[in-house]
């Protein structure tokens, strides 16, 4: 168990470490981080995926793996084959219901492209940029929960300024085991008031602490 840390400048320098990056988890992994359809429903993607069960890795491999057969937007998603998608996520990895998750990426690309013309800022926009609503809209989606809603705004938070503060529970935990807070409002208070940009590249740093297991390395 790491050891946690209570005076407050090594807490902030600690963040100044972990957020110093300037990017937040989707891009040191290879997403792109812009307002735009195609990057906002790969990160939707992203957030389905890694809120399965099993190794993350492999969810970032199927996450590249629909891009780079050619579905980089709802709409081309969408047109895609059943039977195309199992194989690219069999390929990239995925296990367990496959034929499930294949089933579900294609219905949340279709009602993307009914409901929002394949344009999440379209969702955005039908919700007043309120941030409850947002949530509501985002879990009305084919294959979307809590979990999903929260691993997607903790990106889109550096885009979606009001949707802010977002963390996911690994995020937390890597928080709570550090001694850096127990909620995304603690969090937010150490980014810095309205650096909703800042808080996404310190919870997104955190939840990969947690998932590589690297609190040795901040701590030791």
């Amino acid at each position: 168990m790491p050891t946690s840390i209570s005076n407050i400048e090594d807490k902030k320098r600690l963040v100044r470490r972990l957020a110093g990056g300037g990017r937040g988890f989707a891009e040191q992994y290879g997403f792109r981080v812009t307002n735009n359809p195609a990057s906002l429903f790969q990160l939707l993607c992203l957030a389905v995926l890694l809120a399965r069960r099993g190794d993350f890795r492999r969810a970032l491999d199927s996450a590249h793996a629909l891009p780079a057969n050619g579905w980089d937007s709802a709409a081309r998603l969408a047109r895609s084959l059943h039977a195309d998608r199992v194989r690219v996520l069999r390929e990239s990895g995925q296990r367990g219901d496959v034929d499930a998750l294949a089933t579900t990426l294609g219905d949340l690309a279709q009602t993307v492209v009914d409901r929002y013309r394949g344009d999440l800022r379209r969702l955005r926009t039908v919700a007043h940029h309120d941030p409850a609503r947002e949530r509501e809209l985002l879990i009305r989606l084919p294959g979307v929960d809590g979990q999903v809603v929260d691993l997607f705004l903790r990106e889109a938070q550096a885009l979606w300024r009001e949707v802010a503060p977002v963390a996911d529970r690994r995020a937390l935990v890597a928080a709570r085991r550090l001694g850096l807070g127990r909620s995304a409002d603690d969090l937010a208070g150490l980014a810095g008031s309205g650096e909703s940009e800042r808080l996404a590249w310190l919870v997104g740093a955190l939840a990969r602490v947690d998932l590589e297991q690297r609190y040795g390395e901040l701590t030791g």
